[in-house]
């Protein structure tokens, strides 16, 4: 699936994405804010739903969920004098970007590169490349879509099945130190891993997700996956679904080198 061309309502281009499979939701007239309570955690792929929001409001702009079964999308910024043009080119000369399935030019400038949806990444920004990233917990708006007057507008699109690793684009584009295993001081016993635990619970929506996979990974990396359940009660306090806390808990263990996560079962 790519995203649809010019021309086509905003009603019209939602089924299609919705046909391939790529779940979406409203946003705002010529707005990228959610016109729907829950944002992107209402997405679906439910056509009825689908002619109840646009028939209310033809002219909505639509979002599409990124993370699989949606797409995964790179986000190349472009305001004024800064560019992620620059950093897109170096992804490129490393052979980071494979064959996007299609490319879209944002109303800013800049371009939105669409790739197979992947379900263990999460979203990602690198303020001095002017990139971001796109996947499970994010959204895009997607063609015909409009932000002051000005439309996404698909530049070109070809089948594809070549992912795009975000892990491997920022070690490129933002490099960081060598961190060490942290090592607790003879005598001193367990690291108090408790803030951790208040800095999830403390987030509010729209960095929550973040916040909770950068916590695990912190503990994760420490050897104290036996705050896991904390990190997961903090989360689903500060409003995470379930099934997202479980796959975020799981794809930081991974990501930290550590024995998948599994989150105990009730009894009965």
């Amino acid at each position: 699936m790519s995203p649809p061309g010019g021309g086509q309502a905003p009603r019209e281009a939602a089924h299609q994405y919705a046909e391939a499979g790529w779940p979406v939701f409203p946003c705002g007239e010529g707005s990228k804010l959610p016109a729907t309570e829950h944002g992107f955690h209402d997405a679906t792929t439910d056509h009825r739903q689908i002619d109840r929001w646009w028939s209310r409001s033809p002219a909505r702009n639509v979002a599409i969920a990124t993370g699989a079964p949606g797409p995964d999308v790179v986000d190349v910024d472009r305001h004024g004098d800064k560019s992620g043009f620059p950093a897109l080119r170096k992804l490129a000369q490393a052979g980071l970007t494979g064959q996007p399935r299609a490319m879209v030019r944002t109303p800013s400038g800049g371009a939105h590169l669409y790739y197979a949806g992947t379900e263990h990444q999460h979203n990602g920004h690198i303020e001095a490349a002017h990139v971001d990233f796109r996947s499970n917990g994010g959204y895009v708006l997607a063609p015909p879509s409009q932000v002051n007057g000005r439309p996404y507008v698909v530049v070109s699109h070809q089948p594809s099945a070549d992912t795009f690793n975000w892990a491997q684009a920022k070690e490129l584009l933002d490099p960081q130190p060598q961190r060490r295993e942290w090592q607790p001081r003879p005598g001193s016993g367990q690291q108090d891993l408790s803030h951790l635990a208040r800095l999830v619970a403390g987030k509010a929506e729209g960095g929550r997700n973040e916040a909770l996979f950068w916590a695990a990974c912190r503990a994760a990396e420490a050897g104290r996956t036996d705050v896991f359940p904390e990190l997961a009660t903090s989360a689903l306090a500060a409003g995470l679904p379930r099934r997202e806390v479980e796959r975020t808990l799981a794809s930081a263990e991974r990501t930290a080198g550590g024995r998948p996560f599994e989150r105990e079962r009730e009894a009965g």
